[in-house]
């Protein structure tokens, strides 16, 4: 049977990622691809005892809740951004989605018609860019460094494509693990108020901070309350599983985002949410992300004692300052998606970086994720890459040296 999909369905495709984890779950391998947190570092025993509290209350906690999410967690989240992010709203301005990703599909939902404008980086968080691309917006990359949007680029694009919103990852990029410097931040914000454009600003990784004293200010936190939309997760400091993560902004848009959700799927797990609540309430959450903030340093640096092993022409890459992914850039002439089946056989696989552009890819860059694996599969695995690496690039020099 031949079956009429909408027209919006040509823009959907698969996620680079989740392509890859698929092929590498069949075998052996040691993944630096996905962006997974290590299941060893879970609260195994606080996320238990809260979800233990939750079926103590009775048979009313089975019911369904409020499309906006449990409101004491939205109360415990408001109090939280309050203190951790300076970001100081009131639980109606807060809605709890199922993972950020639901955040970002909601804003583009309400927000988008076809053929509208988005700025972003480029690279930027490749599932974002499908969500854009599948309510059939138009993506447009503004020039950026490792500071954050160039600020002449920036209101150049502004003026140009009047964008509906700007879609950021300031803190810890995904893919590029940058921060953006406090003066790019504001003179964001700065332009999104003169030209009227909303600011999307994701910020999955921005509790992993390896130098806490260092500590980064989020765009939301120098607004008044009216430009910027915030959104995170607790999949990276709690666990995946629980898919609860929140978007905070002006009231207007996030009543919007909900009426959007109650026709998605009327409300998130009640039950995770209340489960959350208590493991907020009587667990040292912040305790447990300062282990994990120790946990990945160290990895990190097992990851980039390997990396400094490497004397390759055209390679360069970013200490990371948090988060979880290098980024890196090789030789021009080296495709990193040709590259992988080979890494692949050596037991090691990495995200290409083709994927993440808006526009113009640079096929000789790609990821690679230091927070799920332990230092001894990082040491073994990290070396298996670099001959693979080195191995490209005595093939580059024979090639050159027989023209």
């Amino acid at each position: 049977m031949k079956y009429a999909f909408a027209q919006r369905t040509r823009n959907f495709e698969s996620s680079a990622v989740r392509d890859i984890l698929k092929v590498i779950s069949q075998g052996n391998i040691i993944s630096f691809a996905g962006g997974l947190p290590d299941d060893d570092l879970f609260p195994l025993a606080a996320v238990e005892e809260a979800y233990k509290r939750v079926f103590e209350g009775g048979k009313h906690t089975m019911q369904y809740g409020l499309t906006e999410g449990f409101t004491p967690l939205r109360e415990a989240i408001a109090d939280r951004m309050a203190v951790r992010k300076q970001i100081r709203m009131d639980a109606q301005n807060i809605l709890l989605t199922t993972g950020s990703q639901q955040a970002i599909d909601l804003f583009a939902r309400v927000m988008l018609n076809p053929g509208d404008i988005v700025l972003t980086e480029n690279p930027t968080y490749l599932a974002a860019l499908q969500v854009f691309q599948s309510y059939e917006a138009k993506v447009v990359a503004v020039d950026s460094d490792a500071s954050g949007m160039l600020p002449e680029d920036l209101e150049e694009k502004m003026k140009t494509y009047a964008p509906k919103f700007v879609y950021v990852v300031p803190t810890f990029s995904n893919p590029r693990g940058n921060v953006w410097s406090l003066e790019r931040r504001e003179h964001l914000l700065r332009l999104a108020k003169k030209y009227n454009v909303i600011i999307f600003e994701d910020d999955p990784y921005g509790e992993i901070l390896f130098d806490e004293a260092s500590g980064y200010t989020p765009i939301a936190a120098l607004d008044n309350g009216e430009t910027v939309l915030y959104t995170s997760t607790f999949s990276k400091t709690v666990v995946p599983a629980l898919r609860t993560g929140w978007v905070m902004g002006p009231y207007q848009i996030i009543r919007m985002m909900a009426q959007a959700k109650q026709a998605a799927d009327l409300h998130s797990s009640s039950i995770d949410q209340q489960a959350l609540y208590c493991l907020l309430r009587d667990f040292d959450l912040d305790a447990h992300i300062a282990g994990l903030r120790s946990v990945y340093k160290e990895r990190m640096h097992v990851m980039l004692g390997q990396l400094q092993r490497l004397n390759l022409p055209g390679l360069s890459y970013v200490i990371p300052q948090g988060g979880m992914f290098f980024w890196l850039e090789l030789h021009e002439s080296i495709n990193t998606k040709d590259l992988l089946p080979k890494a692949i056989e050596k037991g090691v696989a990495y995200v290409p970086g083709a994927p993440f552009y808006v526009s113009n890819p640079k096929h000789n860059t790609f990821r690679l994720n230091y927070t799920h694996s332990v230092p001894e599969k990082i040491e073994y695995g990290m070396s298996q890459l670099v001959s693979v690496l080195e191995e490209a690039y005595t093939t580059i020099s024979i090639d050159k040296a027989m023209v």
